[in-house]
């Protein structure tokens, strides 16, 4: 395989992003997606949801800031830098993302994987400032070793295979997530659960069914560790990274030498909760199986269900709690705490055991196959993130 020395700039067209005017109402709201670097991860292949999305007024008043399909989108500014994926859509993004849109020499999705792969070498041109910044002119200069177009395309089909899979799973787990919640919401929130039309309700409350503080349903609430970060050590801890969608995704979690308590060993129905700081605060994950040696660090509580709670029915309740746990933090900005006592007094609804044990049975096996999937997609991330280098640099033929 022959590489050729190429500057981005001579791979495609590159695109800085711009934010609308926000006190223009008109521009929000509309059917393209608006992508900043908070809808951005580190492994994220196609960037499928934003929290926001713009308007075709927006694109008229902005035209040349947006991107087509397919175009690749990498974060340049701040502690975010190396943020990266391609444009599921024709989309908008901010002045924080640098848009490369592809010329006919180049596959869109090759050069994706060529960005992911030199995420480091990008990084280095931001220098030590205390925010960061790769301009556009510092980021069309950046040069690689590129093969031909045919090659090229063949590197993709290989590597895109790979993430095509972990997309479809991630579609599953959606869905299976999904069908938990819809019927927890359904049982529990709008109160529909088998026997109701049978059943008194005074103040919310049906008849046998009781509120109690978080705090008496556990066995164990409390912060984790000040980890001794080692990447050679066998312990891994969770931070508020890991921490999203109402996921826990440990290939952010880092790993880490110091010992701990048995207490606070991750375990099979812990919830995990982010408590300080802005931004990520609130975020509820659950534990939906056991994690040799793993634990988390100060920034988030474990939230333990005690002996005989419904492990699933109490992971959904803290979840239908994050919207407000993310409002509830204490402190100066950046500095916000969410405390044990807080999460603790929350109240959530303990209805009858028996009611509760439906609930699981159906739950359980949901999240059985969600965590299936979880780790092929582990694996499927391993497999890829070991070919890419070796088809890159052309120790594998394509």
């Amino acid at each position: 395989m022959n590489l050729c020395p190429k500057r981005i700039s001579e791979l495609g067209h590159v695109v800085t992003g711009k934010t609308p005017p926000t006190g223009r109402r008109e521009f929000f709201g509309g059917e393209y997606p608006f992508v900043t670097p908070t809808d951005l991860d580190y492994d994220h292949y196609y960037c499928r949801q934003t929290e926001r999305t713009v308007t075709e007024e927006a694109k008229a008043a902005l035209p040349r800031q947006f991107i087509p399909a397919d175009s690749v989108m990498f974060t340049c500014i701040g502690a975010t830098i190396g943020k990266c994926a391609l444009a599921p859509a024709e989309c908008l993004t901010n002045q924080q993302i640098n848009s490369v849109v592809a010329n006919e020499h180049t596959d869109s999705k090759f050069l994706y994987y060529l960005l992911c792969q030199n995420v480091n070498v990008v990084k280095g041109l931001g220098g030590g400032a205390a925010t960061p910044i790769v301009n556009k002119s510092k980021f069309e200069e950046v040069q690689f070793l590129v093969p031909s177009l045919r090659d090229q395309q063949a590197i993709s089909a290989i590597l895109s295979a790979y993430d095509d899979l972990i997309e479809n799973n991630r579609r599953r787990m959606a869905l299976l997530e999904d069908a938990a919640r819809q019927l927890y919401c359904e049982w529990f929130v709008r109160l529909r659960f088998p026997g109701h039309e049978h059943t008194r309700i005074t103040n919310g409350v049906p008849e046998g069914w009781e509120r109690k503080p978080v705090e008496e349903l556990t066995s164990f609430l409390s912060r984790g560790i000040a980890p001794h970060y080692d990447d050679d050590a066998e312990g891994l801890v969770i931070n508020q990274k890991c921490i999203r969608g109402g996921r826990l995704h440990l290939s952010l979690a880092r790993h880490q030498s110091r010992e701990f308590k048995p207490d606070r060993q991750v375990q099979h129905g812990d919830v995990l909760v982010n408590s300080t700081g802005e931004g990520t605060l609130g975020r509820v994950a659950q534990v939906l199986a056991p994690i040799d040696n793993c634990t988390v660090d100060t920034h988030v509580t474990i939230v333990r269900p005690a002996p005989g709670i419904g492990v699933h029915y109490f992971g959904q309740a803290l979840m239908e709690w994050e919207p407000r746990f993310s409002t509830m933090g204490r402190g100066a900005t950046n500095q916000t705490e969410l405390s044990r006592g807080q999460i603790g007094d929350v109240q959530i609804l303990v209805p009858r055991r028996s009611l509760v044990q439906q609930f699981e049975d159906v739950a359980a096996s949901s999240f059985r196959q969600v965590w299936v999937l979880m780790e092929q997609n582990e694996k499927l991330r391993i497999a890829r993130d070991l070919l890419l280098p070796r088809l890159m640099s052309g120790e594998i033929a394509v």
